[in-house]
């Protein structure tokens, strides 16, 4: 691991993760002028790299291929989960020698931002880093406009279906309770979006809101990070410092991911829900906390607690108050809202003309599972954007961005011993046979007649036709330009 000089520290921190040292080198000299170039060489010393940096990285380019196992991309993706965990607001770029298109679509769906094979052009980098910067801050400016208490606070919650109306539901129920809420849901679903909600539509909302992502912190340094310190308490300790529970005062404080808080940490927490107190580490001073305990996680807290890795007592604490965060794939039109939203807002954010779906791309938008969720959604359409700028897109060229691993497969096509009969008796006349127009016309003919059956139905004339939706889409599209 290793930081670049301290005279770069005004620059964006950019997390170069690559086993090569020659890459690193050389990037780090291309790269540096315009990014603090921070560089580690596995997945755990990128984690701990990280932890580290006094702020989240702003920026990542990390390699897939990554020890010990540089020739698979499995490292790698654990890393694009971890780095997202531990900051959700971070935009990664892969640049890899995995180059196969699988491999850079199912990062993407993971929620790197773009894919890039090796060898690239040292100037693309550089500008897909600035691009992905420039959205990064967008996106921080349109969180502050959203603050504002001229918006509705659930205004940023995006969606009329039935799962979205009943979180915005409970959101303006739990508001202005001084109880914990615990927010449960996927990666990229949105939790963190969930809990500013609970804050800004609440009591409190003029009151403080601290966010602390319980991963993105060492185990060692959380205990002073969430309680603060006395001077000398332990090394570096060189003065008294107040922890989250003292800024946020009688404000908010989210804890995020907190099924990674240590299970020594655990009791100490319990004890600040019960009573309210708290000591800074290397101090007997009781200490009080007004704050209210907003908490969120990925994982089956209730699973923790029977296996001994979560505390029964905490998690029924902090789950006085529950709700979930729906599934990107569990809101139906939702996902054409939430397109249209992002595609405005990075075009406005970009000026470049925004791009429109085709009927058939659009369809196989809303059939598209997303489990990337929101994350990916938005990664997806910030492609899009960059790529097809004032045009229109069709399935095919949208299903190149999306993770194939997702896709279902086709069924096979059965065999039919009847139609051998008719290829014989075709080819016995010998008057010219093109096998060529001839499955165009049965591929015509199979097409047609599945879409009447179905009413013109394209999912259901793809299951009759034992074809993935999207494989069907394309067949007609190279059919019509056929004609």
């Amino acid at each position: 691991m290793s930081a670049p000089p301290p005279s770069q520290a005004s620059l964006p921190v950019l997390l170069l993760v690559d086993d090569d040292q020659l890459i690193v080198d050389t990037l780090s000299i291309v790269l540096g002028r315009d990014f603090e170039v921070v560089s580690a060489s596995t997945r755990l010393a990128a984690i701990e790299c990280m932890r580290a940096l006094p702020a989240p990285p702003p920026l990542a380019l990390i390699d897939l291929g990554l020890p010990p196992a540089q020739h698979e991309p499995d490292e790698g993706y654990a890393l694009i989960s971890a780095l997202l965990s531990h900051s959700p607001t971070t935009k990664i770029i892969v640049l890899s020698g995995q180059a196969e298109a699988a491999a850079g679509r199912h990062a993407r769906a993971l929620g790197a931002t773009e894919f890039v094979p090796k060898p690239a052009n040292p100037q693309r980098l550089k500008q897909l880093l600035l691009d992905a910067l420039k959205a990064r801050e967008a996106e921080s400016n349109d969180h502050v406009q959203h603050s504002s208490p001229r918006f509705d606070p659930l205004d940023v919650l995006i969606g009329t279906s039935a799962p979205m109306v009943a979180l915005k539901t409970q959101i303006s129920l739990y508001a202005d309770s001084p109880f914990p809420v615990l927010i449960e849901g996927e990666s990229g679903s949105g939790k963190e979006v969930a809990a500013s909600c609970v804050h800004a539509k609440g009591g409190r909302s003029l009151k403080p809101y601290f966010a602390l992502n319980c991963a993105a912190i060492s185990p060692t340094l959380m205990e002073p990070t969430l309680f603060g310190y006395s001077k000398g308490a332990f090394t570096g300790a060189q003065s008294n410092k107040a922890g989250y529970f003292e800024d946020a005062g009688d404000g908010t404080l989210f804890l995020d991911e907190i099924g990674e808080l240590p299970l020594a940490l655990q009791a100490k927490l319990l004890r600040v829900l019960e009573n309210g107190e708290f000591n800074r580490v290397g101090e007997t001073q009781v200490r009080k906390s007004q704050a209210r305990i907003v908490a969120a996680t990925n994982r089956d807290l209730r699973a923790e607690c029977k296996n001994g890795t979560f505390r029964t007592d905490l998690y029924h604490r902090l789950s006085v108050f529950t709700m979930r965060v729906p599934a990107l794939r569990d809101l139906g039109s939702d996902r054409l809202f939430l397109l249209d939203h992002f595609r405005r807002f990075y075009s406005e954010s970009t000026g470049a003309a925004p791009f429109r779906l085709t009927a058939a791309a659009e369809a196989l938008w809303l059939e598209y599972p997303f489990f990337g969720n929101v994350r990916e959604l938005r990664n997806v359409t910030i492609r899009l954007v960059t790529k097809f700028a004032g045009r229109d897109v069709d399935a095919v060229e949208l299903e190149l961005e999306f993770d194939p691993s997702a896709m279902p497969e086709p069924d096979k096509v059965p065999v039919n011993d009847a139609m051998d009969d008719i290829a014989m008796r075709e080819l016995a006349r010998g008057n010219g046979f093109f096998l060529g127009s001839t499955l165009e016309a049965w591929e015509r003919a199979y097409i047609h007649a599945a879409m009447k059956l179905a009413n013109g139905n394209v999912s259901q004339a793809a299951r009759a036709l034992g074809l993935n939706r999207t494989t069907l889409y394309s067949r007609m599209s190279v059919l019509e330009k056929l004609r």
